[in-house]
């Protein structure tokens, strides 16, 4: 009986580990698509590869979130071939990660709209600062309204498309 138990445990999990890999796999291949999409900025890395990943974060978890973000950021920057080399760019992906837990967990502490102000900032101005090492001060400003457009586009996206279908058998 105790075997028995352990068995369906098993199933049930793997199961749900399918369904996340699958999700997480939708979601990072619309992340390709959107980093095609390019917003002009002095980098060309700005693109709309992360609103599946603040989406993905609001309905599927942080972890599945910051995975798909992750992904998305790193192929934005492979369509332009890592202009700012790939270990800034896993940084930035880091730092991508990171910013998609923090709007979810936002919304879950705060609701919605606090959690879009919270993402356009980190995502839009918090992240210019990466640019501080290789581009200085001047670098970090100039980048600065190029990625608070991009983010808020992205950011007011998966809100957008998360309110649509919250509480539907979608999520």
């Amino acid at each position: 009986m105790n075997n028995l138990g352990t068995e369906q445990q098993d199933i049930k999990l793997s199961a749900w580990n399918v369904k996340r890999l699958s999700i997480m796999a939708i979601f990072i291949a619309l992340s390709a698509v959107g980093a095609l999409i390019k917003i002009p900025s002095p980098v060309g890395t700005i693109g709309m590869d992360s609103a599946p990943g603040f989406f993905a974060a609001l309905a599927f978890g942080g972890l599945t979130g910051a995975i798909v973000i992750a992904f998305g950021h790193l192929l934005t920057a492979a369509v332009v071939g890592f202009p700012m080399t790939i270990p800034i760019h896993l940084y930035i992906a880091l730092q991508m990660a990171l910013w998609a837990v923090a709007y979810r967990w936002v919304n879950e502490k705060l609701g919605l709209i606090p959690a879009v102000i919270v993402g356009i900032i980190l995502n839009g101005v918090v992240s210019s600062f990466a640019m501080l090492p290789l581009m200085g001060m001047g670098g970090v400003m100039g980048l600065m309204p190029f990625l608070v457009v991009g983010a808020a586009l992205n950011v007011i996206i998966s809100a957008v498309a998360y309110k649509a279908i919250k509480g539907s058998r979608l999520i």
